[in-house]
């Protein structure tokens, strides 16, 4: 019986070995200065086992996050690229996922993007040549198979642990299990979530997802955000789509001195992570502190999650 052969990816390595995996995520800079990414990443690296670099987030251009993640790897450090579909077509998504394969990118995260209408180009011309999905088949196809989409065989096909992102609390809430559940069946290996809040919500959701058996077939990374203040809260509560902010959380944030509300909301974030943690499916934690990477680390100290585990 031959031995299996180590998957190059740390995240990976990290889950299949039960530990609790954290991972982060940094914004590009807009412009050239590769200084900016690196300099998150530094102040994070210690305190995750993997780092998302997002792909021209809420439509705005910015440093791309191939050449982001290319940065990391140069530094020793795991990447995971996000890939969006909104710009490219399946020729230039094929060919960035080479790109990011030729400097040994373990992981990526297949996403649709947000429209352009929200961003710098409300005018630009979006492509969505694929889906989300499509984009998870064609990253495990690429893989699996070693060939492209046309049928041509692959020279040095990519080695990508394959994730993707779900929302436990956009509507209808009724469909966001089975949504997942297509998501797995399109190839997704990991699944980090938005931002949780509502945790009743998200245990509901967790529940669902447990009796299809999806936490079996699939890692769940739980998404948290630290809140800075009670404007932050009103605002994702009311102009972000697809959050969940309750009452309670916005009256706890404004019920603190102005001075005090970022470390309220850095607690608020910390007992989340705990309470999770007993939540039987959820692999790890997404910690999404755009803008903010400083705080990751004491985050996920007093979350109980550091020192990071090591994996061979």
């Amino acid at each position: 019986m031959s031995a299996e052969i180590k998957t190059p990816s740390k995240l990976e390595r990290i889950l299949k070995a039960d530990h609790l995996a954290v991972t982060s995520e940094c914004g590009p800079p807009r412009g050239s200065d590769a200084h900016h990414i690196k300099k998150k990443a530094e102040m994070i690296k210690n305190h995750v086992d993997a780092i998302n670099i997002t792909d021209n987030q809420t439509s705005v251009t910015r440093l791309c996050s191939l050449a982001s993640v290319i940065h990391l790897k140069l530094m020793g450090l795991e990447p995971i690229l996000q890939m969006v579909t909104r710009d490219r077509n399946r020729i230039a998504l094929q060919s960035d996922i080479l790109g990011a394969a030729s400097f040994d990118i373990f992981n990526i995260l297949c996403l649709s993007g947000d429209h352009q209408i929200f961003g710098d180009n409300p005018k630009g011309q979006n492509v969505f040549d694929l889906d989300s999905m499509q984009l998870l088949q064609t990253v495990r196809h690429m893989r699996d198979q070693g060939k492209f989409l046309g049928g041509d065989a692959i020279e040095r096909p990519p080695r990508m642990f394959v994730g993707a992102a779900a929302n436990p609390f956009a509507d209808p809430f009724e469909i966001r299990v089975p949504r997942l559940a297509k998501k797995v069946a399109a190839g997704a290996e990991f699944i980090q979530t938005q931002c949780i809040f509502n945790i009743e919500k998200f245990e509901l959701y967790m529940k669902l997802l447990r009796d299809r058996g999806l936490h079996e077939k699939v890692y769940i990374l739980a998404g948290v955000t630290p809140l800075k203040s009670v404007g932050m809260a009103k605002y994702m509560k009311n102009r972000v789509p697809g959050m969940d902010v309750p009452d309670e959380i916005v009256k706890r944030m404004g019920g603190v001195a102005k001075e005090k509300q970022a470390d309220e909301g850095v607690k608020i974030c910390v007992e989340t992570i705990q309470r999770l943690k007993d939540v039987e499916g959820v692999r790890g934690f997404h910690v999404m502190a755009i803008e903010w990477e400083e705080k990751v680390p004491e985050i996920v100290e007093s979350a109980g999650l550091h020192p990071r585990p090591t994996v061979s």
